[in-house]
């Protein structure tokens, strides 16, 4: 059972889906794919989990995978080129759709990746962690670090589709979990 919101920005406007085992085929994510493939951007924690349960979400989608070093310490550039050389390696074009699996710095920078590869392609937040279900993965922030601060290079870029499954949350450590509600709290 599944419960949708809609994000409304006229043009740019997306909807949120949430609710549980929207993974594993309980979703078909492969409608708001823009076109026969996607690049899945996900870190090694998150994607013994959900990476095989989202691609079965996509189906007939040729799905590829980047799998950058994890954590805000690497939430830089050179982690936005190595996506970018995935991309450019698997020949992605305008049509190639990039989907964010996993917390906020995942979604950050795939995010930002999405707005910059060939000026803009379609992305899809799959946020894994209650902090990114709740706040980074709505409204369209995407950006990455620079040693003079934090998010300091990035772009407004809103998703195609926010799919929230609730299930993630089981895997969660419980500082993650606490993280997530204050978030709400706050």
């Amino acid at each position: 059972m599944s419960e949708t919101l809609t994000v409304e920005l006229g043009d740019r406007s997306y909807p949120i889906v949430i609710g549980n085992r929207l993974l594993n085929g309980g979703f078909d994510l492969s409608k708001y794919v823009a076109g026969s493939d996607c690049l899945i951007v996900t870190d090694d924690n998150v994607a013994p989990y959900y990476l095989g349960a989202l691609t079965s979400s996509l189906p007939g989608i040729d799905v590829k995978v980047s799998s950058p070093p994890e954590g805000e310490a690497h939430k830089t550039l050179a982690t936005v080129r190595l996506i970018i050389d995935d991309l450019v390696s698997h020949k992605a074009n305008r049509d190639t759709t990039v989907i964010a699996l996993g917390g906020g710095v995942v979604g950050d920078i795939a995010g930002f990746v999405a707005s910059c590869y060939m000026r803009g392609v379609r992305f899809i937040q799959v946020p894994t962690t209650l902090l990114a279900q709740v706040d980074s993965s709505v409204g369209g922030k995407t950006g990455v670090n620079h040693p003079g601060g934090k998010n300091l290079v990035g772009a407004f870029y809103q998703p195609a589709i926010v799919l929230i499954d609730t299930d993630t949350l089981q895997t969660l450590p419980d500082r993650e979990l606490r993280a997530g509600l204050a978030e709400v709290i706050k």
